[in-house]
Order: C-alpha cells, then structure tokens, then sequence
C-alpha cells in the first residue's frame, strides 16, 4: 500500500494513492490524528487497530503533496557511512572525522537531523551560499517505525517496521567539516527533503531495491539497498539497545557512493539545480535548489 500525507482546502488528510487511477483516498481520521500525517497509521498498527474507512477520491491535481510525516515527534536518526563504496569515498575526502577508525565503520554510526529541517517533494531546498557554500545530496531508504520497543533483537526487528519513505539526507560539507560532527551540516533549513509517499514494510525487498539521485538530470548515485553495510535489523537493534523507538520514528539508513563530495574536484549543487532521489517501489523525490543570498541579492 502506498500512501501519502496532502492538504486539500487547507486541511491535512492521509490516504492511499492509486497511481492509474490518477488519484488518493484519504482515511477518515480524526482531524488530530491527520495532522500527524502517516505517523497516525504507524501508531494505529502499533496498537493492532484497523485501519479507517476510506473516503471518496480525490484527484491528484486537486491536492497539495506534504512529507509523509511533515514534523517528526524526534529527530531523523540518521546512519553514515552504510555502504562500503561511500565509506571509502568518504574516509578520503578530508571530511571525515571518523577516518582514523578505519574508512568501513565496525559498528553503525548514528547521528540525527532536527524534525524543523523537513519539507515535501517540490519545496525548495534553501541554502546560503554565505553560510553552506558546499551543499552535497543522499538518497537514503528511510524506515518509518511502527511498533515501539526497547531492546529490540535483530530476529524480531522487521516487526518493527511500519514502512519506508526517501529522505534526501542534504549536508552542508563545510559546516560539516567545521565542526567535526554532522548535526549542524545536515539540520540546516530544508535539508531533510522526504516523500514524496511511503509504503508498506511488505512493499520493499530490502534484498533488492534500487537506489538511484540524478542532478539536473545526470545519474549521480545507482545502488542497492542489498549493499548495505548494516542492515536494517541491525541498525534497529543498535538503536533500540539504549534508546526505546516509538511509533512514527524515523531512520534514514544511509546513502550509497556517487555524492557530490566523491568526485575530484567535489560537484556540489548550487542555485537552481534540481536533485532527485529515486528508490524501487517508493517513487522519485525531486527538489529544486534555491540559493538565499542569491534571492536577496535580487531583491536588492
């Protein structure tokens, strides 16, 4: 089942998409539940309850498309490095702050970005080119959790899972590598791009699922999520070991090789590029780039 989280007439409502038919319908949630876009499914699962009645479709052209989940509860967890042709890009690009334990990472490396930086397939992604002259794209396949836990043991984590949605994991480089750490990079305004819809855990092959960006129409990154370093039972019960995941979270599980910061020289994306995340089964997340001081350099 894919789904989606839309405003129509103003008010916020989460229902099924049919791709053919060119249309959604939405769930007749309680306008509280709706607001928390398809964390309110996520929720409904982890307490075993059916799903709402259906409403009457409503057409594509007629709706406003939102984030999945248009502010998180809690920060994106976020995993670096989960592919092993990225880390060895990564260890050698200078940006790396966790090189001298080696380019491929013995256990997951977590960090997080702040729910404020996430916006919706088509919003722009603001930066400052006086502040993040070095922005830098990563298609992620991102797990939406569904029942809670603590402690939760790699054999029984899939049942964990709600779904799965693109994030494009925009990083400042320079921020990044100012500060040695990653949340300031990544948590900038607009830097976590999500959607554009979320599926089902049963509609993604974690085996075999495609993982694919293009810049202004160039193939940049193409993997697969069957290359993941850590797997996604593994990066569950690495969080849930000390910290108690609740339904709705949100774990963005790495991005593959082919990020602008790989290439040499670097190709980062600037003033009126357009990115695109692609992911098998999901969809094509597409955001254009929008340089503030440029902006204000024009209203000037």
């Amino acid at each position: 089942m894919k789904v989606g989280t839309f405003r129509v007439d103003g008010e916020r409502k989460v229902g099924v998409l049919d791709e053919a038919a060119g249309h959604v319908r939405p769930f007749a949630l309680e306008r509280a539940a709706a607001e928390r876009g398809v964390e309110a499914l996520a929720r409904l699962a982890a307490e075993g309850l059916p799903l709402p009645e259906l409403g009457a479709p409503v057409a594509l052209s007629d709706i406003q498309l939102e984030a999945p989940i248009p502010r998180p509860r809690r920060n994106v967890f976020c995993v670096g490095k989960n592919y092993h042709d990225h880390a060895q890009e990564f260890a050698s690009s200078g940006f790396d702050s966790s090189a001298a334990a080696g380019a491929v990472p013995k256990v997951p490396i977590i960090f997080s970005k702040v729910p404020e930086s996430v916006i919706a397939a088509g919003e722009a992604i603001v930066m400052d080119s006086s502040v993040d002259a070095s922005l830098d794209y990563e298609v992620e396949l991102t797990v939406i959790i569904g029942k809670g836990g603590r402690g939760i043991k790699k054999a029984d984590a899939l049942k964990h899972v709600w779904g799965y949605t693109i994030v494009n994991d925009v990083t400042a480089r320079d921020l990044q590598g100012r500060h040695s750490q990653w949340l300031i990079g990544k948590s900038q305004d607009t830097f976590c791009p999500m959607g554009p819809w979320a599926v089902t855990a049963d509609e993604i092959d974690l085996a075999d699922t495609t993982v694919k960006t293009f810049v202004n129409g160039e193939k940049r990154q193409d993997s697969n999520t069957g290359l993941l370093i850590f797997d996604v039972p593994t990066i569950i019960e690495t969080l849930s070991a000390g910290i108690t995941l609740l339904p709705g979270d949100v774990i963005a599980t790495g991005t593959p090789a082919g990020v602008g910061i790989g290439f040499k020289p670097p190709r980062y994306m600037s003033h009126g590029d357009s990115v695109r995340c692609e992911i098998g089964g999901i969809g094509a997340l597409e955001n254009p780039i929008v340089d503030r001081a440029r902006k204000a350099d024009a209203a000037d």
